[in-house]
Formats: C-alpha cells, sequence, structure tokens
C-alpha cells in the first residue's frame, strides 16, 4: 500500500471522537475539495506492506483504527487491511470521499464506514456516488462538511431524496462559524449531530494528529 502516515493519535471526528486510535493515512486522493486540510496527502507516499501495517497498529496496542486518506479506497489492498485487523478483533473506521463503491467493505465484520457527501462550498458535489447512501448501515456515518448556508439546505435536500439507515453528521469547516450552523439546525429541528473536529481544538491544524 502507499502510505503517507501512520500515527497514534485520539479520533476527533464522528461517533468515536475521543477513543484511542491508530490512524493509517493512504496516499493519493481522486477528488480535489476547495477546503481540503489534508493536501499533503495527494503525494505518492511510500510503500508499506499490509503485514508491516497490522504489526504497527499491535505495537499501539489500540482496538480501534482509522484508515483515511487521501482516498483509501483507491487502495486496492484496503480490503485485505481491513480484513486481516477484523479477524484481529480491531474496529477500523474508513473514512471515504464518497465518490466510490464501498461494497467491498460492507461485509467485512468490525467496520464502520464514514461517507462523506460532497457539498458545493467543496466544488466536488458532482462525483457524489449516491448507491452508497441506501447500503450504509445502522452504526455507519454520513458526513456533511458545511460551510455556508448554501450547503446546509444542500444537505436538507440529500437527507430527503436519499435516505440511509447511517447516523448524520454535520460538520463546519475548519475556521467557520460553528454557532450559526448549530443555531440553523436547532431552527429546523434536524436529527442530526453536529460535531467538530476535536483533534484541532487539541492540537491545532497540524499532521500526524
Amino acid at each position: 500500500m502507499r502510505i503517507i502516515e501512520v500515527f497514534h493519535s485520539l479520533q476527533g471526528e464522528g461517533p468515536l471522537t475521543g477513543v484511542r486510535t491508530t490512524f493509517i493515512r493512504t496516499a493519493r486522493c481522486n477528488l480535489r475539495c476547495r477546503w481540503c486540510d489534508t493536501t499533503y496527502s495527494f503525494g505518492p507516499g511510500r510503500e508499506r506492506s499490509v503485514a508491516s501495517l497490522v504489526r504497527e497498529v499491535g505495537r499501539h496496542r489500540t482496538r480501534h483504527v482509522c484508515l483515511t486518506g487521501g482516498e483509501p479506497l483507491l487502495q486496492r489492498e484496503s480490503v485485505n487491511l481491513v480484513q486481516r485487523l477484523s479477524d484481529r478483533g480491531v474496529t477500523t473506521v474508513i473514512e471515504t470521499g464518497g465518490s466510490l463503491d464501498v461494497g467491498p467493505f460492507l461485509e467485512i465484520p468490525n467496520v464502520v464506514l464514514s461517507v462523506d457527501v460532497k457539498c458545493p462550498s467543496s466544488e466536488m458535489e458532482t462525483r457524489n456516488r449516491w448507491s452508497n447512501l441506501p447500503r450504509l448501515r445502522t452504526g455507519d456515518v454520513e458526513k456533511f462538511v458545511i460551510g455556508d448556508r448554501r450547503d446546509y439546505l444542500y444537505a436538507k435536500r440529500v437527507l430527503r431524496q436519499h435516505p440511509s439507515r447511517a447516523e448524520v453528521v454535520f460538520q463546519p469547516v475548519w475556521g467557520s462559524d460553528v454557532r450559526r450552523l448549530a443555531e440553523w439546525v436547532l431552527a429546523d429541528r434536524l436529527d442530526v449531530r453536529v460535531m467538530l473536529q476535536e483533534h484541532k481544538h487539541i492540537w491545532g491544524d497540524v499532521p500526524g494528529k
């Protein structure tokens, strides 16, 4: 696999926020979101074997892994890695940009799919793979990164038009007005979770945290 970095930290996003986690960040991405905060992952990275990654997870002694990127679904070996971690009782959260097929991971135990739905401010909304959403399960995450009112209204339309069983997360673009988003959700009585990026509030916007 082509890997940018592996590190041990606290999960900063989604329902496992605050949980000690080993992060495996894969190289390359097929999207170019305007507000992307991990552009350093666009490069080629370095080659790592699945076995070496499993060993490194073992050294950190974590029960949770976050497979992120870049776009981890671009890596053919991702399925093998997730299966081997599952066989060891490790739960893997797979963070994907939502443009590629999540099907190969649906039958692997101990997997949480965190699927982005790209809103207009990302400039990637035409790349959403709508067929993924009805396949998401209870316990998976459907995430919208919200930058402005237009994004918020777009997300509301998606929820009406593409229902899923996943937990819905509205996450403000880093640096945007969090209170404004919270007030919109409350005014409309939406059953979604408004969540921040906890790791950035702890360490700032730095790689490897």
